[in-house]
């Protein structure tokens, strides 16, 4: 009888833990809310570069310094026919009010007008991203959510791949300028959906940046929380003065 009595207690105790796992990865996969769902990519190396196989002779191209800022679901609609899975990911909304889109879009505007001071030219990128996109470095701006209004923090990744080998000095900036300035805490649950962030995966679609472009994707805070919305949505030249200072501190050392 004993038997049978732990028995059962083990079945409801894998029960119970089972759900609360569902609900962490539930937490921080929120459907509506930051990077769009995860694509995942056939073996390969490196080595194996499809239509880029010449990046042994790579060269930067001559010009300016240049940043490409992707506004996270701006015109989700218009994805081409590679990405269809993704039109339907619109991003969520804060109280039901405002779009994640727009907070994305005002942010990417406010990073703009400060980097364009100091002469870096700035492409601010909807959803779809030109084909083969370079830049000496690429952001992606998303916002983040959840069931509980409590769950708070900005989060930062790099490329799963990355053979620029700057990605890291990259997030490791935007870390430092996003906590100081910003004051938020920094999330450390980083997800598929961002490493494997579809405007990375350069060796499945045509329209992801190209191989050699340093790149981040940074969910700026929880749209769900009401503080971090706040600053979000009222104040987004907060959020951009850091992110803009990090890539200043990237690009200009």
């Amino acid at each position: 009888m004993k038997k049978i009595v732990l028995l059962g207690l083990t079945l409801v105790a894998l029960v119970i833990f089972g759900g609360s796992l569902l609900s962490l990865r539930r937490q921080y996969n929120f459907p509506n809310y930051g990077a769009p769902p995860y694509f995942e990519e056939e073996d390969g190396t490196e080595q194996d570069l499809g239509r880029f196989g010449n990046l042994l002779k790579w060269v930067r191209p001559e010009g300016p310094l240049r940043v490409g800022l992707q506004a996270g679901h701006w015109k989700n609609s218009e994805l081409p026919d590679e990405l269809v899975k993704l039109r339907k990911t619109s991003g969520g909304t804060s109280n039901g009010n405002t779009a994640e889109w727009e907070v994305n879009l005002a942010i990417c505007k406010e990073i703009k007008k400060i980097l364009e001071k100091e002469d870096i030219v700035v492409d601010i990128l909807p959803a779809t991203v030109p084909t083969s996109y370079w830049a000496d470095a690429f952001v992606s701006i998303h916002a983040d959510g959840s069931t509980s209004p409590k769950t708070s923090g900005f989060k930062v990744a790099a490329p799963r791949r990355d053979l620029t080998g700057k990605a890291n000095g990259l997030i490791a900036l935007i870390k430092q300028e996003y906590a100081k300035i910003t004051g938020f805490d920094e999330d450390p649950n980083i997800t598929m959906n961002m490493s494997g962030y579809y405007a990375f995966s350069w060796r499945r679609f045509e329209h992801a940046i190209h191989p050699m472009t340093p790149a981040a994707i940074l969910e700026t805070g929880f749209l769900t929380n009401p503080t971090e919305a706040r600053m979000l949505i009222k104040n987004p030249q907060i959020p951009a003065q850091a992110i803009a200072q990090a890539l200043i501190n990237f690009l200009k050392p």
